[in-house]
Parts: C-alpha cells; structure tokens; sequence
C-alpha cells in the first residue's frame, strides 16, 4: 500500500467523520425524548465502533485502489483489458466516494433534519452500498474484502437500528 494513498483514503474518510460529527447531537433534548429500542448499543459504543470502522475503511480502500491501479499499470496492451481495469479503478473511487457522501448524509438527516424514517432509508442505502463496496474491495484484494465486512454489517446494524427508532417514535417529533 502507498503511503501517497492511504493519506488520500485517511483524508476522506476523516473529513466523512468530521462532517458526519458536526450534525451529530446525542445530548440534544430531541434525541433523548426518542424512544430507543432495548437492544440500542450503550452512546459508547458509537464513537468507539465508527473510528475502528473509519480507520478499517481508509486502510482497506487504499489497498484496493493500489490494487487497481497496480493491475491497470501491468495489462500489457492499451487494448480492452487495459480499458476495463481503468474502468473498475473509476468505478472503485465512484463506489467508494459514493460511499462516503451516504455516510456522513445520514447524521444530517437524523439529527439535524430530525427526519428517523428518511434516515432509516437512506441507511438501507448506505448498507447496500457498503456491501457493494466489500464485494469490490474483495474482488481486488481478498484480505482487505474480509477486513472491510465489519463496516456492512454495521452499517446493516444501523439500518435495523434506525427502523427501530423511526416505528417506535411514528411521527420521528
């Protein structure tokens, strides 16, 4: 894995977290007038599970967008396997930057559109694509597709968790 890219995938993934952070109120009088399911992890839990997540998904990425690049450098001919690997190297980064955007929208959603059941579909989203994105990820390095599994069933979780929150309170207040 470069270093040039592992910077690139820490950095965007940071500013995700960051911007994902700002609109993220837990102590919000909002919020804790929710009814929550009983199975809602501890608040702990978040933070520390989203920075292992985050860190995976920076990590992770990079060694598949090395990957991709890797083997679009070594087709020998500008013919149609080249143009299919610089194809799939587009589409990572689109997948991944997509990825991105679904996971810091959601917290704008919930905590500062107050918006449960809209929140709760756009995570069926975010989780479908981050399924996308380990099934990519594995496709070019078998290993980090493993490591980045972690992220999809959170993000499943998230989804279950959000539905719960959004039927418990109807009309999301």
């Amino acid at each position: 894995m470069k270093l040039k890219t592992l910077a690139w995938t820490t950095a965007a993934t940071a500013a995700t977290a960051a911007a994902g952070g700002v609109a993220t109120d837990p102590q919000s009088s909002w919020y804790l007038g929710l009814r929550k399911p009983d199975w809602q992890p501890p608040a702990i839990a978040f933070p520390v599970v989203w920075t292992a997540l985050y860190a995976d998904l920076a990590v992770t990425s990079a060694v598949a967008l090395d990957r991709a690049a890797e083997l679009d450098r070594s087709a020998d001919s500008p013919g149609p396997v080249r143009k299919d690997q610089r194809r799939e190297l587009r589409a990572y980064r689109g997948a991944l930057a997509a990825n991105l955007v679904l996971n810091a929208s959601w917290s704008w959603l919930f905590w500062r559109s107050r918006r449960p059941w809209l929140a709760a579909a756009e995570a069926a989203v975010l989780a479908a694509s981050s399924a996308d994105l380990v099934r990519r990820t594995y496709r070019l390095n078998r290993a980090a597709g493993v490591s980045l599994a972690p992220y999809a069933a959170w993000c499943g979780f998230a989804t279950a968790l959000s539905t719960a929150i959004a039927r418990l309170n109807h009309s999301g207040r």
